[in-house]
């Protein structure tokens, strides 16, 4: 092939091929590395959201495949942009989430002479993801694009990168497009539906837990038929709460960090477990307490498009194969038993999640996070959008906020910080309408703090909540309890956030009481501009159960009654 042959250019290819398969946003920070990709996006009819850092570039578009389903587009130059960008790449590994991350990758003349930013992208990104792979043919693009878009949706979804040589976008190609992808949606096997309604019949006290991708807005309407037609409980994976809405009669509350006592109990006491979508990780399980490994003490019904992870972990009494929506729609159509022993079980569980985050608990400081969570929750339309990365701070959230709508919360299971803000500026590009707050920690918020940048030239009236405590809490409230009285490294000392905002060229408030916090809100909420609320947090005020102070002399008073010195 030549630059001055006939046909398009393999750039040019790309693009049309993304336009193919119905990508309508991409995000990325600019290089040079694949300018012809950029001149062949001017008049594609594709969004593009430039950012200011290729991590937050990434998890933009990670956000995106996670509300969607569909893969996220992300574009970043070679070496260190690739580099950066890994943090959104591990967050869609993690997560679950669809992503297709393309690379501008040096002239391939220059191989293996460690050329200005090489980097051999199968090896760095092998491991974390689905697949890593090079175009280094222009014929081939059609192909192997179309390749990434199957790869990044089927079973178990997650990233895919594509390394692009900055010569071969520019030679040209006759190669016809591939056809759309189209994802393959398994469905459940009659029998194993027939076997599984017989096994919920039999039980006394089974309970549901959802997790996982591939869900749609319609796979969440049919599972809530089915718990309602079974009467029966349903829990959440940690950070999937969207995935039921939280005042569903049979909503028992999220399997997250620092879950209901009473709902981590009920669970343990299931005589079956019926997981659909999810793995149970470190997280929902509750540090791999949940069930026995590998073989859970009792009945595991174990539901997931990912053959693989059908017996890695937990060996399931029944494994089925299936993707949540067809699975959900096969379930909502199965008829009630004729008994339904817990039902006075499912009524207890709802309640013990209302009472859980009913009342926000006594906290140190002027601002009481429980309080601002539950404003929130009693203000914001039902289809609002919260988005948050890393902390303690997103204890409150879990507690006390109830998701009523799909797509609802865009959160990293990965646990991954500087998530929340980029997160935001995504769904306000893909849902203007839709109202977008983005809940931070300090130490979190200045990770990516600098795409708020972002939302001001995209005038993005997203609301943008900082809860400033003065500290990296988390691992301040681990050196509490592993070495008490002995903190380093964890204080920080933080910009006026409010100021930040307004240099920027958005609107910005300070709150130090909780009851200047509703004026604050609504100002923000209504002024139709990026916006940041900086919350001065007691450092004390670490979880909403307890503080820094009472687990430090918890960890104090051990430490005496063992003996042990620092």
């Amino acid at each position: 092939m030549r630059a001055n042959g006939s046909g398009r250019s393999a750039a040019r290819v790309l693009v049309d091929q993304l336009v193919a398969n119905g990508v309508r946003h991409v995000f990325t920070v600019p290089g040079e590395s694949f300018l012809p990709v950029l001149d062949a996006l001017r008049d594609s009819g594709i969004a593009v959201t430039t950012c200011r850092q290729e991590g937050a570039a990434a998890m933009m578009a990670e956000a995106h495949g996670k509300a969607t389903g569909e893969p996220g587009i992300c574009f970043v130059t070679r070496g260190p942009g690739a580099t950066n960008a890994s943090a959104g790449l591990h967050v869609a590994q993690q997560d679950s989430t669809p992503m297709i991350l393309f690379v501008g990758q040096i002239e391939r003349r220059f191989r293996e002479r460690e050329a200005f930013q090489e980097l051999d992208y199968r090896a760095v990104f092998g491991p974390m993801a689905k697949w890593a792979t090079e175009i280094d043919d222009p014929d081939r693009v059609p192909e192997l694009v179309s390749r990434a878009f199957a790869t990044a949706t089927a079973g178990r979804p997650g990233p895919v990168v594509v390394a692009l040589p900055k010569d071969m976008l520019t030679e040209t190609t006759e190669a016809p497009l591939a056809p759309p992808f189209v994802p393959v949606e398994a469905a459940p096997g009659a029998d194993d539906v027939a076997l599984l309604a017989d096994l919920i019949a039999s039980a006394e006290r089974p309970i549901l837990v959802l997790g996982g991708s591939r869900w749609s807005e319609a796979a969440c309407a049919d599972i809530a038929r089915f718990a309602k037609t079974f009467d029966l409980p349903v829990a959440t994976s940690y950070r999937r709460s969207p995935l039921f809405d939280a005042l569903h009669p049979c909503y028992a509350g999220d399997l997250g960090l620092a879950a209901n006592p009473r709902l981590v109990a009920r669970v343990k006491a299931a005589d079956l477990v019926v997981l659909l979508g999810g793995r149970l990780g470190e997280i929902p399980s509750q540090g791999y307490s949940l069930l026995a490994i590998p073989g859970p003490q009792t009945r595991l019904v174990h539901i997931h498009a990912g053959p693989e992870e059908l017996g890695r972990v937990y060996r399931p009494f029944l494994a089925i194969n299936a993707a949540p929506a067809r699975t959900a729609a096969a379930l909502a159509r199965l008829s009630a038993p004729a008994r339904i022993p817990w039902r006075a079980e499912t009524r207890t569980a709802h309640e013990d999640f209302l009472a859980w985050g009913e009342a926000a608990t006594p906290q140190p400081g002027g601002v009481n996070l429980g309080a601002v969570i539950i404003h929130l929750r009693e203000t914001l339309p039902g289809d609002a959008i919260l988005c948050n990365g890393a902390g303690n701070y997103a204890a409150w959230i879990h507690r006390f906020f109830r998701f009523r709508s799909f797509a609802g919360h865009i959160a990293p299971t990965s646990a991954s910080m500087g998530y929340g803000l980029p997160a935001a500026v995504a769904m306000k590009r893909l849902w203007p309408a839709r109202s977008v707050i983005s809940l931070n920690g300090d130490g979190d918020f200045l990770m990516n703090g600098q795409e708020f940048a972002t939302a001001v030239q995209y005038r993005l009236p997203i609301v943008v909540i900082v809860c400033d405590n003065a500290s990296y809490g988390t691992i301040r409230m681990h050196q509490e309890r592993e070495f008490p009285d002995r903190p380093i490294a964890t204080d920080l000392h933080n910009p006026d956030f409010a100021a930040y905002a307004r240099a920027f060229g958005g609107l910005g408030w300070t709150v130090e009481r909780t009851e200047d916090f509703p004026a604050a809100f609504a100002a923000a909420h209504e002024s139709g501009r990026p916006s940041i609320i900086h919350l001065k947090i007691a450092t004390d005020a670490i979880t909403p159960g307890q503080t820094l102070t009472q687990i430090r002399e918890a960890a104090l008073a051990r430490r005496e009654g063992t003996g042990a010195t620092a």
